[in-house]
């Protein structure tokens, strides 16, 4: 790889070259004191980059957080919202990176921020770690379904404005959201839901009730925990299935016998959210008396909408009975709701308030979904909660159980290295466990989809003979048909995933960007013995590049095609058979449903599998019908999805189905070099055609300065890539080097102008977030009185105009999680001391292989690079899939 700054063209950035302006925030007030800030609104793409752990409060910023997807209750991350480590009326560190916004209560702490996020976190290495947003710390705004109350979060408030240094209304974005106090422990498997809820360890303290169920379930945590009894001894009882949902019947094409399923996916366990009704004036219903009672507790009354939304057209009499429900609203910090509760309630407002503890610890619960995990450990929540203050964290854990705000569930763990094996007649040894405590939500959306692929595992039924000569085929494609097909493939793992499709019903691919054309040879040939074979990407740039792959597949002749009518029309009908996941789900794309709701369909490969959140998979596999094949492909390198779960890891580890590895390696040296930090090796590569070059700067500002010189000038004119096909990744929105940093020095070389729409002009590339965890580029084209005209790979997008500055952002300069899924001819990763200590093996090799042709890194992390590949390959999630699957769906399910 070349470090020559790209043919040499590139000289010492000048000293008097104009810095993008640093994210806002620099010494703004304390939230909560005199002037505290309202909570900010979401994040138009939450983005929690790597796979971030709750309680990296102290973590230093400009790093990526999970886009932050289906787990965020609303759309996204709010500006500065603090870690939940801080504890109420403690003083509360941390920079903001927007001007404040009204003050959302007196809160529990004041004085002046210190202006730096994190109070000055080292990050290992030479470089010091100062950036806004803790890599990795979960994105979102730390809204939680309101404790007690099942009720997800609702979209988040306008927040201030400013992405780029203009002026945009509402733009929400979590760039100096801290890390939760939560901390991921250690994952274990086995984890079976509970029917009795138990905590660790009993406590005196602390106000509300204290039932008999909740000293019971104390008593029962203190006897497992001292092994007085086994914890499988207070749950004797199978767990209460849900109700099951009606077969989906045979696909109409083509009959075969299924097996009964043990237990049917119920319905879609997300469905679409939608906005209530505006009335006049584009006010939410109840959005009045909700001003009344904000004003009363002294928060700004702009947050009537998002709280109306948020907890419906009761929210009102809800906030008087409760204020700490306003932790529900994303955006909102402890201390702001503190200071809301004290402003109503009075000497009546106090830390052990049982409806404090409640509201706090589904918004822990909630951060740590957007941080991407699924459950906690109840030592870790229990944790968490006394770090915000909570007097007594059992008392309330207790509470929260009793109350059915959160489940709990025992996990077994694998006997640790070295440990002898358990004899098999050795009936009184005890398995260790964990106690998890997790959201119904989340817990639901896991079981559900561990249903539903044990569901396609024992409905499917392999094929049987073909039909004897002369006669016509009844049914599927029967085992020599498959047999021929895989002859036919294109190469060998192409030839081994047909192979193994044919003979099950849930499959595993893995591979890297070449692999891809595997599923697409399967989908192709499925179609071609008659099945209804689909497949799905998980973005729209995905989509084209499968739809091509489809074409090229055997069998289809693009020259033939352009000549004969028939022939365009059969390659049509092959690239229509590529997806997205959202269109599918949508019905927008693909085949459409049958009578029972299910997808018309016989086979389904899902690309990209690792971006799927463990509620989106269930609402997928939940539509396939009975005996259907299902094939999750995947790099098993890139970032895990933006939403809480890591499916496609979970299926994987659990070895409950075939699993194909490809052989095929990603071609020239950045394939080379991408291949090499997926096993954990930073290896030089020769890029005789520059393919891959390496800029080495010294801070962020030079960062910026060769950021802007490579995409206008030095890639265009070296490597013939124009400006547009160029695509800057970098891991954070905040911070000197982030992306609002990036693309207000983008513009103003590539497009300046004075933002007159919402802080967008004509030809400004943006980031269109239709919902969470989707990124979808675009360009503006225009506005007027129905919103911002986007040009998104040619399909014409409205935005409207009270959603600008909550769904689209500037799009020069993008995070890792929203590229992932998407390529470019040329890709541009800027890597700044200040943010090495979020950076991972998986952030690293999702960004460097988005670039098809040209990669260049911007290079001021030093030694921090070479070590997250060798020795940080990702950051982990808790989760339950894994041990659910090894329990539901049969080890011979593998074949």
């Amino acid at each position: 790889m070349s470090t020559d700054r790209l043919a040499g063209e590139a000289a010492p950035a000048p000293e008097e070259a104009a810095e993008p302006a640093q994210p806002d925030g620099t010494g703004t007030p304390d939230p909560g004191g005199p002037e505290g800030p309202a909570p900010a609104g979401p994040d138009p793409d939450p983005t929690p980059d790597d796979h971030s752990e709750p309680g990296d409060a102290d973590a230093p910023s400009g790093a990526d957080r999970n886009d932050a997807g289906a787990a965020a209750a609303g759309r996204g991350e709010a500006d500065a919202v603090e870690a939940s480590a801080a504890g109420a009326g403690a003083a509360h560190g941390g920079s903001a990176d927007r001007e404040p916004t009204p003050p959302a209560g007196q809160g529990a702490s004041g004085g002046p921020k210190a202006g730096q996020d994190a109070g000055g976190t080292q990050a290992p290495g030479p470089a010091e770690a100062t950036a806004d947003a803790a890599p990795g710390a979960g994105a979102g705004t730390g809204a939680s379904a309101a404790t007690g109350q099942g009720r997800p979060g609702g979209t988040g408030a306008p927040a201030d404005r400013n992405d780029a240094g203009t002026a945009t209304a509402g733009r929400g974005e979590a760039d100096d959201a801290e890390a939760s106090a939560a901390g991921a422990g250690p994952h274990g498997e086995g984890s079976d839901r509970e029917q009795v809820p138990a905590v660790p360890n009993d406590g005196a303290g602390g106000k509300g009730r204290r039932s008999a169920a909740a000293e019971a379930l104390a008593a029962a945590v203190r006897a497992v925990e001292s092994c007085e009894r086994s914890a499988s001894s207070f749950f004797n009882d199978a767990p209460a299935r849900r109700p099951a949902a009606p077969a989906a019947p045979a696909a109409p094409v083509r009959e075969q016998p299924r097996a009964a399923a043990p237990a049917v996916a119920p319905a879609p366990v997300r469905p679409p959210s939608v906005r209530p009704a505006s009335g006049p004036g584009g006010e939410v219903p109840g959005s009045g008396d909700v001003r009344e009672v904000l004003a009363a507790g002294g928060a700004p009354e702009t947050l009537a909408g998002p709280v109306a939304e948020t907890l419906g057209e009761r929210a009102a009499e809800a906030l008087r009975e409760d204020p700490w429900q306003l932790l529900a609203v994303p955006g909102v910090r402890p201390e702001q709701a503190d200071g809301f509760a004290r402003s109503l309630l009075g000497p009546d407002c106090e830390p052990g308030d049982e409806r404090r503890a409640l509201a706090l610890t589904g918004w822990l619960l909630e951060r740590a979904a957007l941080e991407g995990h699924t459950a906690l450990e109840s030592s870790t929540l229990r944790d968490a909660l006394a770090k915000v203050s909570v007097p007594d964290p059992d008392e309330a854990l207790r509470t929260a159980i009793a109350e059915g705000a959160v489940l709990v569930f025992q996990d077994a763990l694998d006997a640790p290295p070295g440990a002898r094996p358990q004899a098999a007649d050795d009936e009184d040894a005890e398995q260790p466990v964990r106690v998890l405590l997790g959201l119904d939500r989340y817990a639901l959306a896991e079981e559900s989809l561990a249903d539903a692929l044990a569901r396609l595992a024992s409905t499917f039924v392999p094929p049987q003979g073909g039909a004897a000569d002369g006669e016509a085929p009844t049914g599927g494609p029967g085992a020599p048909e498959w047999e021929g097909a895989a002859a036919a493939a294109p190469t060998a793992s192409a030839a081994e995933l047909i192979r193994t499709v044919a003979a099950h019903g849930l499959v595993a691919h893995s591979g890297g960007e070449a692999a891809r054309a595997e599923p697409a040879a399967l989908v192709a040939a499925a179609r071609a013995l008659g099945l209804r074979a689909y497949a799905a990407a998980h973005s729209e740039d995905g989509r084209r590049r499968l739809a091509a792959a489809l074409s090229e597949a055997p069998g289809a002749d693009p020259e033939a095609a352009s000549a004969d009518p028939e022939a365009a029309s059969a390659d049509a009908d092959a690239a229509s058979a590529a997806v997205t996941v959202a269109g599918l789900l949508a019905d927008a794309e693909g085949p459409g449903r049958d009578e029972e709701g299910a997808l018309a369909l016989d086979l389904l490969a899902v690309l990209d599998a690792p971006q799927l959140d463990v509620e989106t998979a269930a609402m997928l596999v939940e539509s396939l019908p009975d005996g259907a094949r299902l094939v999750l492909s995947g790099d098993p390198g890139v970032l895990w999805s933006a939403g809480p779960g890591r499916v496609f890891a979970d299926l994987v580890a659990a070895r409950r189905c075939p699993q194909v590895v490809s052989r095929t390696p990603d071609p020239g040296p950045i394939g080379e070099l991408v291949s090499g930090i997926g096993i954990g090796e930073l290896n030089q590569v020769e890029a005789p055609g520059k393919e891959v070059v390496i800029v080495p700067v010294r801070d962020a500002g030079e960062a910026v300065h060769r950021t802007v010189q490579l995409v206008a000038d030095s890639v265009p004119r070296a490597i013939g890539i124009p400006t547009e096909q160029t695509q800057v990744i970098t891991p954070g929105h905040g911070g000197a080097a982030g992306t609002r940093a990036l693309n207000a020095a983008l513009k103003a070389r590539l497009n300046p102008g004075p933002g007159r729409f919402g802080g967008f002009d004509p030809g400004d590339r943006v980031a269109y977030t239709p919902a969470p965890g989707r990124t979808v580029p675009g360009t503006v084209v225009s506005a007027d009185a129905e919103g911002l005209r986007l040009d998104c790979a040619g399909a014409p997008v409205v935005v409207p105009r009270t959603e600008v500055g909550e769904l689209v952002r500037h799009g020069w300069a993008l995070t890792a999680h929203q590229a992932a899924g998407a390529r470019w001819p040329a890709a541009v990763v800027v890597l700044p001391g200040d943010a090495t200590a979020g950076l991972t093996r998986a952030w690293i090799y999702t960004a460097f292989s988005r670039g098809e042709r040209h990669l260049s890194v911007v290079h001021g992390a030093e030694a921090a690079l070479p070590r997250a590949v060798a020795e940080i390959p990702f950051k982990e999630r808790t989760t339950r899939l894994r041990a659910l699957l090894q329990a539901q769906v049969p080890a011979g399910s593998t074949g």
